[in-house]
């Protein structure tokens, strides 16, 4: 059974997956273009993520959400 995700707002999002090597690329309009190697990840900056936009960011991330709360 995986974790429950942690609520937190999208500018702590971008942070942490800079933690894991993400480099912030451009940002358009509420959302932050994130890149590493091959992949894309965008992040809307809103004040609360709900679980339900967070999953799809961490599936563009290929991370689970293990990993993901683990960068704490």
């Amino acid at each position: 059974m995986s974790p429950s995700l942690p609520v937190l707002s999208g500018a702590s999002a971008v942070r942490a997956l800079v933690s894991v090597g993400f480099a912030q690329i451009s940002p358009r309009g509420s959302h932050v273009k994130l890149r590493r190697d091959r992949l894309t990840v965008i992040v809307p900056l809103h004040r609360e993520l709900a679980p339900g936009t967070l999953r799809p960011i961490l599936r563009q991330a290929e991370m689970t959400p293990e990993e993901f709360v683990k960068l704490g």
